[in-house]
């Protein structure tokens, strides 16, 4: 078959059925994205120039869609040459959010489209203004409503949709989800896996050691920032550390924003820094930035008290990779995390918007040890019945077969 990808940061959320499909030989994969140096062997890229600048004299609640519409153009265009050096894609598959899918029909009206809905937002019952410390002005609304107009066209648009949660279907409107099937996002369960002896071992990277007999409690995010918890999890901090002396922190992440607000003169970091940071011993706090893969699986098997934290939005690939790996969990009890960490179960659930209950929740894990020990079987067994790969490659592939012709 031939298949055509789409995406403007190869590969995007489709690096396991891509390698899939490769590892088969038998297949023609073409995958339309900007420039980056991400690569896997029987994958062509096809890139375009991405959009410029945000324009200063767009209306500011246009700016997203005008950077989205000139995607989709530059992506036609590059569509369109491949159309002209004979390539007739089987079917399409993309993500819907970036707007490079929206004019692809026109190219190729014939070739079946599945798109990957990753969110639609919402003025209430989500993340905005989920977190009383960060209120949305009225004034800034028409901008979250107008983040839809991609979505909007989209849904408009002929093609089925996929996402990986019931949580973020319901995330759109109820016209909208029988476009859109659920397909659960997998992980590789030999690589994710427990390793019984870490705790046994010294672990260190870069001026983080943590002793055998010492506590670890790590946090991970792809930046350190509010909608992943930072600021409660900093809070957390000064009333732990004085309780358990043996505990040590891991906190990775770059410094970046992914999502929300980025503060003007400095990072989050800093910024909670400057308010708790005369309260902790910053020997025991680590700030390890971005680990590579390795690294982090090791982080998390090593773990005493994993701690996933988020606003009512997309749950990280992380929590997947925390319960195959079999941490013991402390998460959020937000929808996106109710989903995969069941109180008692697979974890322990936590007011996302109390510091102090989230000290005791991991005071609980790291103090109970039986109960953590169960946990943690609890969680893996939860990755091996719900998050296997090859149970996210054949729903891709029957997905497939229903769309293709023959």
């Amino acid at each position: 078959m031939r298949f055509l990808f789409v995406h403007q940061n190869f590969p995007g959320q489709f690096l396991h059925i891509l390698r899939h499909l490769a590892a088969s030989g038998e297949h023609e994969l073409i995958f339309i994205t900007q420039e980056n140096a991400n690569f896997i062997s029987g994958v062509r890229k096809a890139t375009y120039r991405g959009p410029s600048e945000l324009n200063p004299s767009t209306h500011r609640d246009a700016q997203e869609f005008d950077q989205a519409m000139s995607r989709a153009q530059s992506v036609g265009q590059v569509a369109s040459n491949l159309k002209t050096l004979g390539f007739q894609p089987d079917i399409i598959i993309g993500h819907q959010g970036w707007g490079e899918m929206l004019n692809l029909g026109d190219i190729w009206p014939d070739a079946p489209n599945l798109g990957y809905y990753e969110f639609y937002y919402n003025l209430k019952g989500f993340d905005v203004n989920f977190d009383p410390e960060f209120q949305t002005v009225p004034d800034a609304l028409s901008r979250v409503r107008a983040k839809n107009a991609v979505n909007m066209l989209a849904l408009d648009n002929p093609g089925q949709g996929i996402t990986p949660t019931h949580f973020q279907r319901s995330t759109y409107p109820g016209w909208a989800r029988e476009r859109i099937s659920i397909l659960p996002e997998g992980v590789n369960l030999d690589i994710c896996r427990p390793a019984p002896d870490a705790m046994d071992q010294i672990f260190q990277h870069g001026p983080l050691t943590v002793q055998p007999g010492e506590k670890l409690v790590t946090y991970v995010a792809r930046d350190l920032e509010p909608y992943r918890g930072f600021h409660i999890i900093m809070r957390a901090l000064p009333s732990l550390l004085r309780a358990r002396p043996d505990v040590r922190v891991a906190l990775v992440g770059s410094d970046g924003v992914s999502y929300g607000a980025r503060l003007k003169e400095s990072t989050w970091r800093e910024h909670m820094l400057r308010e708790v940071g005369p309260s902790l011993d910053l020997d025991r706090v680590h700030f390890c930035g971005r680990m590579d893969y390795a690294d982090y699986l090791r982080l998390l098997q090593r773990s005493d008290a994993h701690v996933y934290l988020t606003y009512p939005f997309v749950a990280s690939w992380s929590l997947r990779e925390a319960l195959a790996v079999g941490c013991a969990i402390v998460a959020s009890d937000t929808a996106p995390v109710q989903e995969f960490v069941r109180h008692g179960q697979t974890g322990l659930l936590t007011p996302f918007l109390d510091p102090t209950a989230l000290s005791m929740r991991i005071q609980e894990m790291l103090e109970d040890t039986d109960r953590a020990a169960s946990l943690r079987l609890g969680a893996r067994a939860y990755a091996t019945k719900h998050l296997r790969m090859e149970d996210h490659l054949l729903g891709y592939t029957r997905l497939i077969d229903d769309l293709v012709p023959g």
